[in-house]
């Protein structure tokens, strides 16, 4: 490109610059005014409203630029507008450079106020307490299964479901020092030790693996311990200073993480929404049948089932369901109904849309 030509192209650049800097103003304004009508109603943040919006640029995307970074270019202008508005309070499970900061990041953008939380049921707690409006808990795993914990904490809590995020999953083997010879122990999440059992058993045998609260957690101890590694994302290594010394060690290649955003009100259907359904079944003969089939004559389907104990008689379960549709779509309402009749216990924990991938 001429010297000429890159200038004007850097003028027009700039032009452009200044007539998205002065749409973005007056969507801005227009959310301070659409703030006045929330007023009355209480709830500034809509996230049936935000994920139709979210749909229609990733479907409208004209491109060149991918469909993911449009849509996280508009949730951090609409993150900036709603805190304009009403600044959104998120609790997550810290610390900071986790996972599920990194998902709540993504769902409620920068300009959320986003506080760590050192455990799940904390988050839960908060949220409950109306300290915080929102929070962001991990609920399962591709590799590793459920987060048991935080389906049990749903059986006696009176959160709903608000949301789900699905990330891509990349565990790094991080350290402050680069001598990998100098190491006597890997710390992470139990979760993270086991998604990365065989590397850790092929390339570091003989280490102590120590659990940890998180992964992130285990990042801040191998900050000040010269002989610990820490199995954690690139964010940690970039919040606490650390070496990457190893990149991608996780034994599946397409692991991804679950993580579900709870919340105190139920949510108004999206046009492509999960309800997610916590049961239990009658202790006779082909109860669990019975449970599902309400699902299948409908024809509703079914993407999750987890059971766990109930903690209350050895061997009786408590089923975790997830269906596509909303509560109030009629054919799904009809089947909540003859499940709800079924069941010997049947908690509808929230509809909601469903992730964008």
């Amino acid at each position: 490109m001429k010297n000429h030509e890159l200038e004007s192209a850097r003028q027009q650049i700039d032009a452009l610059d200044a007539e998205i800097m002065e749409r973005i103003s007056r969507r801005a304004a227009l959310a301070l005014e659409t703030a006045r009508a929330k007023e009355a109603g209480g709830a500034f943040y809509d996230p049936a409203r935000e994920a139709q919006v979210l749909r229609r640029i990733r479907e409208t995307n004209p491109g060149p630029l991918p469909d993911n970074s449009m849509v996280h270019l508009f949730r951090e202008i609409m993150s900036a507008c709603l805190a304009l508005e009403h600044p959104t309070r998120v609790a997550y499970l810290g610390p900071e450079g986790t996972f599920t900061h990194q998902a709540a990041l993504r769902h409620f953008g920068q300009s959320a106020e986003i506080t760590p939380r050192d455990n799940i049921t904390e988050v839960f707690r908060v949220v409950e307490s109306g300290q915080s409006e929102y929070g962001v808990v991990p609920v399962e795993n591709s590799t590793d299964g459920v987060v048991a914990h935080t389906l049990d904490l749903f059986v006696e809590s009176p959160l709903k479901v608000s949301g789900e995020v699905e990330l891509a999953v990349h565990h790094h083997l991080l350290a402050r020092d680069e001598d990998r010879a100098a190491l006597q122990q890997v710390r992470a999440h139990p979760q993270a030790l086991a998604q990365c059992r065989q590397w850790l058993d092929r390339e570091l045998p003989g280490l102590d693996c120590i659990s940890d609260a998180s992964n992130a957690a285990a990042a801040r101890y191998a900050a000040t311990h010269p002989d610990t590694a820490a199995i954690a994302s690139r964010a940690a290594a970039e919040q606490y200073n650390l070496n990457i010394l190893a990149q991608d060690i996780e034994d599946n290649p397409n692991n991804r993480t679950r993580f579900l955003v709870i919340g105190p009100h139920d949510q108004a259907p999206s046009g492509e929404d999960k309800t997610s359904v916590l049961v239990s079944a009658r202790n006779q003969p082909g109860a669990l049948l019975g449970l599902l089939r309400p699902l299948a004559e409908a024809g509703i389907d079914m993407t999750r089932i987890e059971s766990r104990p109930t903690h209350l008689v050895n061997w009786e379960y408590i089923f975790f369901l997830d269906i596509r549709g909303h509560q109030k779509d009629p054919e799904v309402a009809q089947a909540l109904e003859h499940l709800l009749a079924a069941a010997a216990f049947c908690k509808i924990l929230g509809s909601y849309p469903c992730a964008l991938g």
